[in-house]
């Protein structure tokens, strides 16, 4: 017997960055893991407890938000037509002191509600009160990466804090839950805090979870205030000594890449295009920083400054956006888009043996994806359709772990109604700015 037999699926397959669609093929899982991919008609359905019927949608794994503030959902629409100064010390940091604990458990559930609908299955997060945020990845049977954000001002006994919530969610709800340091960026966390966040993480087994280098002209104040850039003072700090989650890294210089290459601990950079595009921040070579051996993952960042979670979106902007950047129409194929969004992901998520990746003993990380519809047709190329074509209601069905959290579009874990029901009373207390005093002031 089988827990779960997908049958009759065109399955994506991404070896060595060229992609295969396998026809026709039934998928077998036993408890969280795949157990089988092969010709259809090879297991006797009979053998299933649950079986879903493909029809010939496509299988792939699903995919990993490396970098995301999943509960910033609530203020989405909020950071319109402002440079990223503006968009910080006018808009997110008045808005987020209005943020309370129950509202990041709502705030969450959306977010992930929505992350679901596209085909997302696990998310490296980046917030406060990450207790709440854990307790809706839970109730929602995705996968996450939680990191409880720290400022620096905030104090030193915040990271005794933080560690242990690390160590009362790593590994919770059967290692769908991990937990990760997550101080804020080097320009709000001052060395000595920076150098504490890198013991304490080694010490308990973490990785951290870090913004650096967001912007090219973050990377010049560095340098002229200091003499180093944002990532000269990580490695100086010894946030390299763990596994390292980098948001953003616009401002790496060459130096910066070689310093990234020569690791020996994984590192890798969330790259998130639709929020650079939108707030003006540039764009950076990715062909040449993937030829260095240097993992990129694909991240939405928050809805402020996306508007949406939809990592169809990401995947289509990176493709394109390096193609425009180096003026080569053949820089960035279809299959390294894809390997992007899946198994290089999974490299900077952290779980690259296990998830990324679909092949018998990986994590059951399953999405289908429907390319019957008009903006497919005809269907040509399946890998260039989901690339440039495919949009976020393409997706039907999304299992995680091995299990079935939204089946044809229809929620199995979460509550749209609830949710919006919960959130509506709290809109008007968490959209004031007037008369709210900023958490943190944004300078250069």
């Amino acid at each position: 017997m089988v827990d779960l037999l997908i049958r009759e699926a065109d399955v994506l397959q991404l070896r060595d960055e060229s992609a295969e669609i396998l026809a026709g093929h039934d998928i077998a899982v036993s408890g969280s893991r795949i157990e089988s991919i092969s010709p259809c008609g090879t297991i006797n359905p009979s053998q299933a407890k649950t079986v879903i019927e493909a029809g010939g949608q496509l299988a792939m794994p699903g995919f990993i938000n490396t970098h995301a503030h999943v509960p910033m959902a609530l203020w989405r629409g909020m950071g319109e037509d402002v440079n990223i100064e503006s968009w910080f010390n006018d808009i997110i940091w008045h808005l987020e002191a209005n943020l309370e604990p129950e509202d990041v458990f709502w705030g969450m559930q959306l977010g992930l509600l929505e992350m679901i609908e596209a085909g997302i299955t696990a998310v490296a997060d980046h917030y406060w009160h990450m207790d709440y945020a854990a307790r809706a990845v839970e109730k929602a049977g995705t996968r996450a990466l939680l990191g409880q954000a720290m400022f620096g001002a905030d104090g030193l006994e915040q990271i005794d804090e933080t560690a242990t919530f690390v160590k009362r969610w790593d590994g919770a709800a059967g290692g769908r839950i991990r937990a990760i340091m997550a101080p804020h960026a080097p320009y709000t966390c001052d060395d000595d805090f920076l150098r504490a966040s890198a013991k304490k993480a080694e010490r308990i087994g973490s990785g951290i979870h870090i913004h650096v280098a967001e912007t090219r002209e973050q990377t010049q104040a560095c340098l002229a205030r200091r003499g180093q850039t944002p990532i000269e003072v990580l490695q100086d700090c010894e946030i390299f000594s763990v596994p390292t989650i980098l948001a953003h890294a616009l401002g790496a210089t060459p130096g910066d890449l070689e310093i990234l290459a020569d690791l020996r601990t994984p590192v890798g950079i969330a790259h998130c295009p639709k929020t650079y595009a939108k707030l003006a921040m540039g764009y950076n070579n990715l062909v040449e920083w993937r030829a260095l051996g240097i993992a990129i993952g694909l991240g939405s960042d928050g809805a402020v400054s996306n508007n949406t979670l939809d990592l169809w979106e990401a995947m289509r902007l990176t493709a394109m956006g390096q193609k425009q950047l180096t003026g080569d129409a053949e820089n960035l194929t279809i299959p390294q888009a894809l390997t992007i969004a899946t198994a290089e992901s999974a490299r900077v998520y952290g779980q690259p043996d296990e998830l990324g990746d679909l092949a018998a003993g990986k994590l059951a990380d399953i999405i289908l994806v429907d390319l019957s519809g008009t903006h497919h047709f005809p269907l040509n190329s399946a890998t260039a359709s989901l690339v440039y074509n495919a949009r976020a209601s393409d997706v039907r069905t999304v299992i995680c772990d091995g299990q079935v959290i939204m089946r044809d579009r229809e929620h199995l874990t979460l509550s749209k109604d609830e949710i919006v029901e919960n959130i509506g009373p709290r809109l008007e207390r968490l959209r004031r700015r007037e008369n709210v005093t900023g958490i943190q002031t944004y300078k250069l």
